[in-house]
């Protein structure tokens, strides 16, 4: 199954944020933890021109804290600034501040140098469908004024919002994914984690990908999470066993589609336990 969705109003955010961008002093690019290259639009480079940028490895509290260190490492090599933070519970959001006064050091010197008070900081915040924006937006502006939601596409128009510090501005902007995924393997990491509208996708497929992921990356948390004895070699006979255990049977016969919704519900809500579906290693293989 291939997996695409680009509706209408991401084109429009596009078109809208490369007009805002004279606007921008920093760009805050915010990424799902638990698949922190998968979850970049490869079309941010493009959109933002260059533009100072903060990474912000969200969810981290949904994530492998093991991997999620490695990620960090691995960036800040690369020269890029990133922090890790958890915008439900308000944790680490002190860092995305300090961040973007790192990256706007130089010029608020050379406006102190010229006897100039630096202005608030405007900040685009940016990044794919149902990492967290509106739920960080909140958080940093101490009220609920970004609409948020467990569903991807909740944010469908830009708007400015005030930190309650008042030194910064945040333009948040709906959810940007990309026309194709040249990796497939992408799109499924996406569609597990819930970035991709489930109405569009097939959810047995997705839940058998997830399956093999965890069989692979974390087997123990898989067995223990539905009581399995033993984890069978085949996905699609490990789901038949979760459907089991969890009493999803009709007429003899496991119900699949039911099962694979309630597997990607508990994969995306930690029932299963912190994860991250993508590591360091395999990323520079891909």
């Amino acid at each position: 199954m291939a997996i695409q969705w680009f509706p209408g109003h991401m084109a429009k955010a596009r078109r809208e944020v490369t007009e805002k961008l004279k606007l921008i002093d920093v760009v805050i690019e915010l990424v799902d933890a638990r698949v922190p290259m998968s979850s970049r639009n490869p079309m941010v480079d493009e959109i933002t021109a260059g533009k100072p940028r903060l990474i912000v490895l969200n969810k981290s509290d949904m994530a492998d804290p093991r991997v999620t260190e490695q990620w960090i490492k691995s960036l800040k090599r690369d020269g890029v600034d990133v922090v890790a933070v958890d915008a439900k519970h308000s944790k680490g959001l002190g860092q995305i501040h300090e961040g973007a006064l790192r990256l706007m050091k130089e010029k608020h010197d050379r406006m102190i140098a010229k006897g100039r008070r630096p202005s608030a900081i405007r900040a685009l915040i940016i990044g794919i469908p149902n990492v967290g924006k509106s739920t960080l937006i909140n958080r940093l502006a101490g009220r609920n004024i970004a609409i948020t939601g467990d569903k991807p596409g909740v944010t469908k128009r830009q708007q400015w919002i005030k930190m309650k510090t008042g030194e910064m501005e945040l333009l948040d902007t709906p959810g940007i994914l990309w026309p194709k995924f040249d990796d497939q393997r992408v799109g499924y990491r996406l569609a597990a984690t819930g970035a991709i509208k489930d109405d569009i996708l097939h959810l047995d497929d997705i839940a058998l990908f997830a399956v093999r992921e965890l069989k692979t990356r974390y087997p123990e948390q898989l067995r223990e999470r539905y009581r399995l004895e033993e984890l069978p070699g085949d996905a699609v006979e490990v789901l038949e066993a979760i459907g089991k255990k969890r009493g999803f049977v009709t007429g003899g016969y496991v119900d699949f589609a039911r099962t694979s919704e309630m597997l990607l519900h508990e994969l995306r809500t930690e029932k299963i336990g912190r994860l991250t579906l993508e590591t360091v290693e395999e990323w520079e293989n891909e």
